[in-house]
């Protein structure tokens, strides 16, 4: 019954990425969207804004920040495939099969992540050119933290699509979503510099915390000088919470607790949803 279960739940995966893998347009809008990003926020303001400390300039800084963001949106999505599957009565012949709604929430969960994670993959190649080496040490280090946010958020996206019964709603809704979670989640800003307000929203956002521990890693290996670390760890080597300073391991916590949430709410909704 076991290897049932995970065999459905990959196979609804599988369905998920040869839907990306089929569909051009989406792959080139989805890789030319951070790409734009980076550009405009990134290249175009280097020569308006001055480095953040001697040893990282402010492309640097947002580059981090851009890679998170692509995995989050490319995550939300996960959550299109619900509506459209429950628009062409799909959904009914998912319930039909040895696979729980659980199971099936999970299987696009996984397949949603792995298309984001594919483009988080394909953006890092650009990672030389704004002056951030990519060693093994650090995709190492970035393993872990991609999938879990991407798995994470995905969670969100499936949450609201159990609620939604039109693509062009929920369209609409994904981008009034979006917006807000990148922008107040320190993409392109320190959370620590922002005004008291803005830095309590970004304090609960989940996105925020995945951006900072991208960045930690990114950032980490380029401050050699002791003094600039001290000036510049506030601005980037980890968000306060409660007046502690953030790690990694606490950062990708929270996105855990996160994630767990939005997947428990995301079962029980579709649960009491009808296909």
């Amino acid at each position: 019954m076991l290897k049932e279960t995970f065999r459905g739940i990959w196979v609804v995966a599988f369905r998920e990425i040869l839907h990306f893998t089929s569909d051009k347009t989406r792959i080139f809008s989805s890789l030319m969207f951070p790409l734009m990003f980076l550009v405009v926020f990134g290249v175009g303001f280097s020569g308006v804004v001055n480095n953040l400390n001697g040893e990282v300039g402010f492309t640097q800084f947002v580059y981090p920040g851009i890679l998170a963001m692509t995995v989050v949106t490319s995550s939300l999505l996960a959550g299109t495939s619900i509506v459209a599957d429950r628009e062409r009565g799909f959904i009914r012949e998912l319930l039909v099969a040895p696979l729980n709604r659980f199971g099936i929430i999970i299987g696009k969960s996984l397949g949603g992540s792995l298309t984001a994670i594919s483009q988080a993959l394909v953006l890092l190649v650009v990672s030389p050119f704004v002056g951030l080496e990519v060693s093994l040490v650090l995709v190492l280090k970035l393993l872990p933290c991609l999938p879990l946010l991407a798995i994470s958020i995905s969670g969100l996206g499936i949450l609201v699509a159990t609620k939604i019964r039109s693509q062009q709603t929920f369209q609409v809704i994904l981008q009034i979503m979006i917006f807000p979670l990148i922008f107040i989640a320190g993409v392109f800003f320190p959370v620590e510099s922002a005004p008291t307000w803005l830095k309590l929203l970004a304090k609960v956002n989940p996105l925020t915390y995945g951006v900072d521990s991208v960045r930690q890693i990114f950032i980490s290996p380029l401050i050699t000088d002791a003094n600039a670390l001290t000036e510049f760890e506030s601005i980037s080597t980890g968000i306060v919470l409660f007046g502690h300073e953030m790690t990694v391991f606490e950062d990708m916590l929270i996105v855990l607790i996160f994630g767990a949430c939005f997947f428990v709410a995301g079962v029980w909704s579709f649960s009491r949803t009808d296909a």
